[in-house]
C-alpha cells in the first residue's frame, strides 16, 4: 500500500492516507484538528507527484524521464511543448504549507491520473491527434467525436436511374452537396462512386471530378455524375473522396432509385 501526504489548508495539520483510495473522481477529507473538510481530485494527486519528481530531479533522474516520456505522444499531437522543471527544486517553508508533496503514488494510478488529465486535451485537439496518428479516428467515431481531417462533409446524396428510351441506355445519376467544414479554405479532392449489389459487394466503381478546386468555410458546391448502362443488380450508392482508403466518416450512401 502505498500512502501519500496531505495537509489541511486551514491549519496545515498533515496527515498520510493510501493514495489508491482517492480514486479516479476524488475524494472528501476532513481534518481531525479543525474539523475543516477539503476535496481531494486526481489532479491535485498528479500534481503532488509531479512536484515529488521535481524534487527528486538529482537524485533519481530517471523519474522525469519516465514522465516526459509517458505524455509525449500527447503532448506532441497537440503541438504543447514541454514543461520545463527546474533541476534543483527547493520549497520554502510558506510554499510548503500551501501544497505539499505528495510521497506514495502507485504505477497503475499513476497510469490513470495520466490518462484522466491526457484526455480532455485529446478531445480539444482531436484533429491534430488524428493527423499525427490516423489509427486513433475510429476511436473518436467511437464515442461520438468523428473527426474530418480533410475539411470538407459530403452531403445530401441522391442516386437515381432515367430509364432506357429513344435508343438511349438507361442512366445513373448521383447527386450531392459538397460542404466546407474547416475554419479555412479546403482543397477538393475527386470523388469515386461505388455501385454496390444487395449483398453491399462493390460491382461498379467510377470517378467524378471536383466541382470546384477549393472550398471556403461554410461554403456549399453541388456535385452531379451520370453513368450510362449501370448494372442491373446495383441497389446502393457510396461516394466518397478518391483519396480515401477504407470506410471514413466523410463516406456517404444512397440507396439507388430505380
Amino acid at each position: 500500500m502505498r500512502r501519500m501526504l496531505i495537509a489541511c489548508p486551514s491549519c496545515a495539520s498533515e496527515y498520510r492516507i493510501d493514495a489508491s483510495k482517492v480514486g479516479m473522481e476524488g475524494r472528501s477529507v476532513r481534518c481531525a484538528a479543525c474539523r475543516e473538510t477539503w476535496f481531494i481530485t486526481p489532479a491535485d494527486v498528479l500534481a503532488g507527484h509531479e512536484a515529488e519528481l521535481a524534487a527528486r530531479a538529482e537524485a533519481d533522474p530517471l523519474a522525469d524521464a519516465a514522465w516526459e516520456e509517458a505524455t509525449a505522444s500527447v503532448r506532441t499531437a497537440a503541438d504543447v511543448p514541454a514543461p520545463t522543471v527546474p533541476r534543483k527544486a527547493r520549497r520554502s517553508k510558506s510554499a510548503g504549507k500551501g501544497r505539499r508533496a505528495i510521497p506514495g503514488l502507485s504505477p497503475s494510478l499513476a497510469f490513470g491520473l495520466v490518462l484522466l488529465a491526457s484526455l480532455p486535451l485529446a478531445c480539444l485537439a482531436r484533429t491534430s491527434v488524428v493527423k499525427a496518428a490516423p489509427q486513433t479516428a475510429s476511436l473518436f467515431a467511437r464515442v461520438g467525436l468523428p473527426v474530418n481531417i480533410r475539411g470538407i462533409e459530403i452531403r445530401d446524396v441522391v442516386a437515381f436511374t432515367n430509364p432506357a428510351e429513344d435508343g438511349h441506355p438507361a442512366e445513373l445519376v448521383v447527386e450531392g452537396d459538397l460542404v466546407g467544414v474547416a475554419r479555412k479554405d479546403a482543397a477538393v479532392a475527386p470523388l469515386n462512386v461505388e455501385i454496390r449489389d444487395a449483398g453491399g459487394r462493390t460491382i461498379r466503381t467510377f470517378s467524378v471530378a471536383p466541382p470546384r478546386a477549393v472550398l471556403a468555410a461554410t461554403e456549399t458546391a453541388r456535385f452531379r455524375a451520370s453513368l450510362s448502362a449501370p448494372p442491373s443488380d446495383g441497389r446502393a450508392i457510396l461516394v466518397r473522396f478518391a483519396d480515401a482508403s477504407g470506410a471514413r466518416p466523410d463516406a456517404r450512401v444512397a440507396a439507388s432509385e430505380r
